[in-house]
Formats: structure tokens, sequence, C-alpha cells
């Protein structure tokens, strides 16, 4: 089997390491890929991934049985309904039905018509509105851009200016949605389910961190680290997602004529009066799916086909490594508000020989006289596997600890609440 990766990200390198370990996979392709990718498999040039026909032409060239889409907007421009039309086995929703990432308001109207567990909203096209949801809801508030916005579009916080000064940005934009959303007390939990359409099967949960700062402080960001397994969830804690809230979702999809095939991330808070819907993505979140991926043992290719290809029901149950995973997220100075980019990145080449953890290129480029470099706020994610998670965290955090790129930081708490003592 041939699979070509379409993504440049962590995400997307991630996803080739766990294809290339299938047996059944004979060549994984990544385009445009990045230099960590290129470690491991070839890269093809892909000026831009939301371009449907360059997208359909390279996969016809490679002769690939499989493409999988890693990031949301070649999902949204409608990447993978050419990939189908064209005859070749795609994971990745269609356009229409990567909607459920797209717009948070058709997100909630899916919801409430599948009887989803979710927080109390309101969708407002005009300050007044905005303003009388603030009041409604009361803080802390929570106020989402309705589009897509790269995992970056979520402002939580208890100051009304605050809340107001995001909603208002949300609003200028052409068709500006924003959601205002009851705020969900307790953890935060991802949970990945593989859907084909009709069949829903979840991957092992994870946890991500997506502040800037230990503590949770500080804005915002796309996630600065996440970890698995999550032993302090209740037994059988996917598999109620998956009874609750995936199933339904897919269903509902299916019912409205736009099957869902592909990953539907669901994120949760698990909250006192159980697990409530924050967010769906279309797309396998980054840095927490990483975590997931390591741990996975049944193959990837095998999976996903099968996915792309309404066969989930030959599926049992999956295999998992008994090893925990940490990722951490080394990002750029001044990230997220204004990364520094362009410069040299120290210290990788003995990470990578060593092999003791995973080095997965985010943000990074490799200039003409091959020095490594950093593109973007996000840069490098250093993920360890260990016996237990105080074995991986250790490794991982004395990884990250060594590379040398200037200014850069990372958060030093990742999964440090749920490592025993």
């Amino acid at each position: 089997m041939i699979v070509l990766v379409v993504g440049s990200g962590a995400r997307e390198h991630a996803l080739v390491l766990s294809l290339a370990a299938d047996p059944e996979v004979d060549a994984v392709v990544a385009a445009p890929g990045n230099p960590g990718i290129e470690l491991v498999a070839d890269c093809e040039p892909l000026a831009d991934p939301c371009d449907p026909e360059a997208v359909v032409a390279l996969a016809q060239r490679l002769r690939a049985d499989l493409v999988v889409i890693g990031p949301e907007a070649p999902l949204v421009a409608g990447v993978a309904d050419a990939l189908r039309l064209a005859g070749i086995p795609c994971f990745g929703p269609s356009a229409a039905a990567a909607r459920l990432e797209g717009s948070k308001s058709f997100a909630k109207e899916v919801m409430a018509a599948a009887g989803v567990p979710t927080a109390l909203a309101h969708v407002c096209t005009t300050r007044a509105e905005v303003e009388d949801a603030l009041d409604a809801l009361g803080a802390p508030h929570v106020v989402k851009d309705d589009g897509l916005a790269a995992g970056k579009g979520v402002v939580v916080t208890d100051s009304r200016e605050a809340a107001l000064a995001h909603a208002d940005a949300c609003l200028a934009r052409p068709g500006g949605t924003v959601v205002i959303e009851e705020y969900l007390d307790g953890p935060e939990v991802s949970v990945f389910c593989l859907c084909d359409g009709t069949t829903v099967l979840a991957l092992a949960p994870s946890q991500d961190f997506k502040r800037v700062g230990d503590g949770d402080t500080g804005p915002n960001t796309g996630g600065m680290g996440a970890y698995s397994p999550l032993d302090w969830l209740p037994a059988g804690f996917a598999d109620l997602v998956v009874e609750r809230v995936a199933q339904p979702v897919v269903d509902e999809m299916r019912r409205r004529g736009t099957p869902y095939v592909g990953v539907l991330y669901v994120g949760l808070a698990v909250t006192s009066r159980g697990p409530r819907v924050i967010e769906f993505n279309a797309r396998f979140g980054d840095p927490d799916s990483q975590v997931v991926l390591a741990r996975l043992r049944t193959g990837l290719g095998v999976l996903l086909r099968a996915a792309a290809t309404g066969r989930l029901e030959e599926f049992g149950a999956l295999h998992w490594s008994r090893s925990a995973a940490v990722n951490v997220v080394l990002a750029a100075q001044g990230y997220p508000s204004a990364p520094v980019v362009g410069d040299p990145i120290g210290g990788l080449d003995e990470l990578v020989e060593e092999g003791a953890v995973t080095v997965l290129h985010a943000g990074t480029r490799r200039l003409p006289s091959g020095e490594l470099v950093s593109s973007g706020g996000r840069v490098l994610n250093i993920l360890a596997l260990g016996d237990d998670l105080a074995a991986a965290r250790g490794a991982a955090y004395e990884a990250v600890a060594r590379v040398e790129l200037r200014g850069s930081h990372y958060r030093t708490d990742i999964a440090r609440s749920a490592t025993p003592g």
C-alpha cells in the first residue's frame, strides 16, 4: 500500500512514522512534508495543500492507495471531495462534513439534533447580541470565533473587556460570527474517533495543554504538550464517548446526507454532570494525537484505509502499548503572539542518534547551506515513551533541555499532576 500524507507539521510527522511502521504499508510519501519527515520518508513539493486539483494530480502520479489529510484547511477546501471523485480512497471528511470544525454554530446545531451533551451557547452576529450573551452566561466568559482558527480562536477570561475585544475582532471579519458559551468546569480530555460514515472506533484518550504557561496561565495556543494514557478516567470512558457523542453525531450526519469519514476529534470537559463536548475538530489534534499514535500497536495504514473504504466494522479491539507517552512542545521566542523565526536549531543530531526520544518537526526549515532553522511558532515536539508517566516525563524533559534555540520556551508541567509523587 502506498500512502500519501498531506501536511507539513508535527502531526503529519507522527502520522508518517506510524504509517511507516505498519507492515501492510509499502511506502509513505508526504507533501510538502518537513525536514524531519525527509529523514524517514520521501517528500513531494506541494505549493498549496488546499488546491484539490494539485493534490489529486500528485496522488494519481504516485498511484497512492490512500491519502491522509492532516490539517483542517484542505478539508474545508474540499480536497477530500476531489480525491473521492477521482476514485482515490481518502481519510478525511468532505467539505460539507468538515463544517463540524469549520463552523462552531453548525456543530452546535448538529449536537442539538443528535442529543449530544454540550455547553449552552449563543450564536451572535452583532455587538449587542454578544453583550446580552455575556450577561446571560456570566463569567468566566468563553468566546469562540465561529470559523477556523487553527486552535487559537478561543478566549476564556474573567474580563468582560477582554471577551468583548475578542468578539469584536471576530465580528470584524467578513461574515463574522462569534459563539459565546457556558464555561465548563472540569479537566479536558481529547478522544479521537475513527469514522467510516457508519461505524465509529475510538482511540485511547489523551490530554493536551492549551495555555502557553505553566499552571494553565497566559493565552491559548495550538497546544503546548500532551500525554496518554489517562489512568484517572473511569474504565470504558472512550466507549462512553462513542455511545453518547460520536455515534449519535455520525448517525445525524449520515441522516443529513453528509456521511462523516475520517477522524472526529471530540474535545470534552469531564464535569460533575458527566462529559460535555467543548468542540469538534475534523482532523487529528496537534499535539495530543502524537501521544496516542505513539502508543497504538494496531497497524495505522490498514486502520485508516478501512475507515476510508467503509470497513471499520471488521476491526475488534485495538492493540495498545503498555507504555506511557509524554509530548513536550518547544516554542519559538515570542510565541504565540509574535514568534521569532529564522533562528538556528542545535542539539538534534545527538538526540536522534541516541534514539531515547522521538523528535517531531513542527515549524522548521532547512536552508540551502544545510542549516536547520525555526520557521513557525511551535518548532519541535519532543515525544518520549516510558514504563510509566514519570519515566516518560523524565526522558522528554531531559531531551528538550538539550535543544539549542535562542529564546525558546516550553511548559514544565506537562503530565505533572497525573504523575504520582
